[in-house]
């Protein structure tokens, strides 16, 4: 064979060389930090936003308090939902004992990395859950629908309605609240939510018993 096996091999261009190079660099960047004192497995951090499904992450501070909340009134071995809320999961993980059960619903499969924890969940199907999720079998919903509309609530409504033993927590724009109450019955909270991000919606809490968001 003529000329040499060389030539035969693609060759990158100088955008696509930096590029590698660039993510080579954050995948060091990022075992070097899993290796740290301070790396949680189940970091949120590590699964970035991803706008085109209306993810938005709560800051650290309003992700505390809510899985605080929850811990609260779920009680003793208690059991809790989350959906569509990974940031609150994560912290719920960092603070629950043995005793607590935590599962996430969620649409995207990259969190499918929480294991046995995480349940593929798409609200336009809202009863589409495994046998393992029976009716009324958690002590707490705490749920943020990803989308700010009537049909994106009525839908993850029902799926709250068929988890909850009674309590709910919902999260979402102060926009919606005569329709929370008109679906769910259920109140706002004077806490304010906040997200890493500034949004242009104003967000809220509603529940449905007497919280500890409320002083």
């Amino acid at each position: 064979m003529d000329g040499s096996d060389d030539d035969d091999v693609p060759q990158l261009s100088a955008h696509t060389l930096a590029a590698l190079q660039e993510f080579y660099a954050e995948q060091e960047q990022q075992e070097s930090t899993k290796s740290g004192p301070d790396y949680d497995h189940f970091s949120v951090g590590a699964v970035e936003e991803d706008w085109q499904l209306s993810q938005f992450w709560y800051d650290n501070e309003t992700a505390l308090c809510l899985a605080k909340e929850a811990l609260e009134a779920s009680g003793e071995n208690g059991r809790i939902a989350c959906v569509s809320a990974p940031s609150i999961y994560q912290k719920l993980k960092g603070l629950a004992g043995d005793d607590t059960s935590i599962c996430l619903l969620e649409y995207d499969r990259r969190f499918s990395v929480y294991g046995d924890d995480f349940i593929f969940y798409d609200y336009n199907n809202p009863l589409d859950l495994p046998d393992r999720l029976q009716p009324h079998s958690c002590d707490i919903v705490l749920a943020d629908p990803p989308y700010l509309s009537e049909e994106c609530l009525t839908k993850t409504a029902e799926t709250i309605r068929y988890l909850t033993k009674g309590k709910i927590l919902l999260c979402t724009g102060a926009v919606m609240e005569d329709l929370v109450t008109k679906i769910l019955g259920l109140k706002v909270c004077k806490f304010i939510p906040r997200h890493t991000r500034s949004l242009a919606n104003e967000f809220r809490c509603y529940s449905n018993y007497e919280t500890g968001l409320d002083s």
